[in-house]
């Protein structure tokens, strides 16, 4: 439960968020005129149809040779400068468009601000997905509450009073924008609207019934609760976006938005009650004790006194921000619509931060490392569509710009297919996105074990992106190793040829594309081709002079480097080709000990997960504690600064990291545990292999493992609790297996 002894004065630090993936709304719990700011994913300007053109990201004027001569150029200089390489290879963005703000619902409530309330809670109860506000003013006790359903697709609320006829408001939409009608008849308030910048069509529903009372639809748009014992209220959006390159248009919104609001049901207790079961049969699937103890405090104060030390207390925050990570996952991802954006699904402008937009040199990433593990793989079928859906654009892009097979995507992309570049000289090149969005998609598959989903879904996927890096490889001069060039790694430094991370993400892809062929008896013809080029690349793992692990082919690192990308450990995280105890390993912590614990949100949040591969439990917590502290905004949103989601997201992966990793074929249990966590248990984990892993723990020791498994195969578990620190057996499909106190 977050909960809190006041209004929200501010949208992104104290706002409550709901959401069923293509709906999320913001509650403010405001007195006089309570506010709900919502969301539709979909709407968004620029793309086909944009008043200021738009192209995809792809050169406006054919460049024959243009990558080739920039190419030459690093041989023979080995370093060019990032503002050289866009003035060649880059081109101001047009038509890119932003996620946009569908608008305000106000309840206007009479005299409710006239004298303060006697009592004021505000509260989020992420266990239901109810957002709650309940206060006492002038005897009367006053109740609040909002979620958005993803069965019946649809956000709604009630509000309701405990002295009979006492309910009473005037309902309102309002909008940054002005492209759009506001009409009321018969208790529905409908708007609807054009996007002026590509015409692009939406609408909302919201439709209002009362116990007792009466509701009348006015004349300007508004509806007016006149003495009712309660109200209550579902709202529908859509746009005529479509998922489909080229025009990425479909039907009118207005047919559908009507179909979702008649089926939602003349009883608002069915409704919320279909709600409830949904997400409890996600969310309840993990459980995580730290022996925590829950303090009386509101959340915001329940964060101010956080030390990051080992207080019970403390516990009682880490254990809240996971569960949080997982509920945020389920309220902005969930199947028939986009992938969680930069704001997961929140956002209350018309020009956000990098336009709420799918950045692809980690953002986009780093939002999914919690679902499978987090037991939320469901939660993945946003992400799949919208990877697929960049193929078409993709191939046109790497036709175009690179003249080869397969699909590529730069650094950041849209709903739209955006899979070109831009001229952000720091930013815009990076054609190594493709190769790492395929990597969730294949941790998908090793998760679940669906032979099905990886012929069908994964695996062509991850062929294409391969056959685009099987074509744009080239011989480094200084020693023959096939190389990524030109080369940048995020968001600093020079061009080069062979940066680390475009070499472990080549390799990564490459790998994963092969054990998939292996495993599908892809054609032996494409096998030996995959097998040769990673015979010949460089796998992107040198130690320099100072024992560090590379950034770059040549020993450029410099040890006050403090950056927040720590581009170079891709192989320990989220890639696998780093083991602990490896001299790679000492050399990735040298690195990542030479950046600090600083960085912004996202950095902090990898930087657990990189210590928890390194098997370093504390300096993990330690992470943990800095993001919580520095980090982390009121209503426990991470902030980059300004708002991002990715660390939410990225510090529950890593809270996951530290108590089980299965990434090398074994089931490790509490690989990373810390001495902050000496006791405690976990439910309902997820391993590669198939297993739900259950966990207790005492005195920094396993005292029971469980493992249940989804599909019959050898597994192999390691942990002090096991003779001989491991055991490898074989097993059935169904049955669960237990050492420990309770075996």
């Amino acid at each position: 439960m977050l909960r809190y002894a006041a209004p929200a004065a501010d949208w992104e630090r104290e706002a409550l968020p709901i959401g069923n993936g293509a709906l999320g709304a913001m509650v403010f719990g405001t007195l006089a005129s309570e506010r709900l700011q919502f969301n539709e994913k979909t709407l968004w300007t620029g793309g086909p149809g944009s008043a200021q053109g738009y192209d995809f990201g792809n050169w406006r004027e054919a460049r024959p040779g243009a990558i080739t001569a920039v190419q030459d150029q690093i041989d023979a200089e080995t370093r060019l400068d990032p503002d050289s390489v866009a003035a060649e290879l880059g081109q101001p963005r047009v038509g890119y468009g932003a996620h946009q703000t569908f608008g305000d619902l106000h309840f206007d409530i009479p005299n409710a601000a006239a004298t303060p309330p006697d009592t004021y809670r505000r509260e989020l109860d992420i266990d239901s997905a109810v957002a709650t506000v309940v206060y006492t003013h002038q005897q009367v006790r006053h109740q609040r509450e909002f979620f958005a359903s993803y069965p019946d697709g649809v956000i709604a609320g009630r509000l309701s009073a405990d002295r009979p006829g006492s309910v009473t408001f005037t309902l309102r939409h309002t909008s940054l924008r002005s492209d759009f009608t506001a009409t009321a008849a018969d208790g529905k308030l409908t708007v609807r609207g054009t996007l002026a910048d590509n015409g692009l069509r939406f609408e909302a529903q919201i439709r209002v019934r009362s116990a007792g009372g009466t509701v009348t639809s006015n004349a300007d748009g508004t509806i007016t609760v006149t003495g009712a014992d309660s109200a209550w209220f579902v709202l529908a959006a859509g746009t005529d976006y479509a998922d489909t390159y080229p025009d990425y248009r479909g039907e009118d919104p207005h047919a559908a938005v009507t179909r979702t609001i008649d089926k939602a049901g003349e009883r608002y207790e069915s409704l919320i009650a279909r709600h409830v079961r949904d997400h409890r049969a996600l969310f309840r699937r993990v459980a995580l004790d730290f022996r925590a103890e829950v303090p009386d405090v509101p959340t915001d104060q329940l964060l101010a006194n956080y030390t990051g030390g080992t207080t019970a207390t403390d516990r009682a925050l880490e254990a809240l921000y996971f569960q949080y990570g997982r509920y945020l996952l389920i309220a902005s991802s969930r199947p028939g619509s986009l992938p969680a954006n930069l704001q997961g699904v929140w956002n209350n402008s018309t020009s956000p931060p990098w336009s709420a937009d799918y950045h692809v040199n980690i953002n986009l990433q780093m939002n999914y490392w919690l679902a499978e593990a987090a037991n939320l793989a469901e939660t993945t079928a946003p992400y799949d569509r919208f990877v697929e859906a960049l193929r078409a654009p993709g191939r046109r892009t790497a036709k175009d710009m690179f003249g080869s097979r397969g699909w590529v995507v730069h650094n950041e992309t849209n709903p739209y297919g955006f899979t070109g570049v831009h001229d952000w000289s720091t930013a815009f090149w990076f054609p190594e996105a493709a190769a790492w969005l395929t990597q969730q998609l294949y941790e998908h598959y090793r998760f679940g074990g669906s032979t099905k989903y990886l012929r069908s879904t994964a695996y062509p996927v991850m062929k294409e992106a391969a056959e685009f890096w099987l074509d744009n490889l080239r011989n480094d001069p200084r020693d023959g190793s096939l190389v990524v060039t030109p080369s940048y790694s995020p968001e600093h430094g020079d061009f080069t040829a062979g940066a680390a991370m475009s070499q472990q993400i080549v390799h990564d892809l490459l790998t994963n594309t092969l054990e998939a062929a292996r495993i599908l008896g892809d054609s032996p013809a494409f096998r030996r081709e995959l097998e040769k080029t990673l015979a010949d690349l460089d796998p992107g793992l040198r130690i320099g002079s100072w024992g560090q692990l590379q950034e770059w082919k040549a020993d450029l690192d410099d040890p006050n480097d403090d950056h927040r990308h720590v581009s170079h450990l891709y192989a320990l995280h989220p890639g696998r080709q780093i083991e602990p105890g490896s001299k790679w390993a000492a050399a990735a912590k040298v690195s990542l000990t030479a950046r600090g614990d600083g960085g912004t949100g996202w950095s902090k949040a990898w930087k657990i997960n990189f210590w928890a591969r390194l098997r370093d439990g504390d300096h993990a917590h330690k992470m943990l504690g800095e993001q919580l502290k520095s980090s982390t905004l009121p209503n426990l949103w991470d902030t980059h600064p300004p708002f991002q989601i990715d660390g939410n997201f990225g510090a529950t992966s890593g809270i996951v990291e530290m108590l089980l990793q299965s990434q090398y074929d074994a089931i490790e249990v509490l690989p990373a545990l810390p001495a902050a966590w000496p006791d405690g248990s976990v439910r309902g984990l997820r391993a590669r292999g198939g297993v739900t892993v259950d966990i207790d723990w005492a005195g920094g020791h396993a005292t029971l493992i469980a493992l249940t498994a989804s599909r019959t195969g050898r597994l192999t578990v390691r942990s002090d609790l096991l003779p001989d620190g491991e055991i490898t057996l074989k097993a059935i499909a169904g049955r669960r297996y237990t050492w420990g106190e309770k075996s």
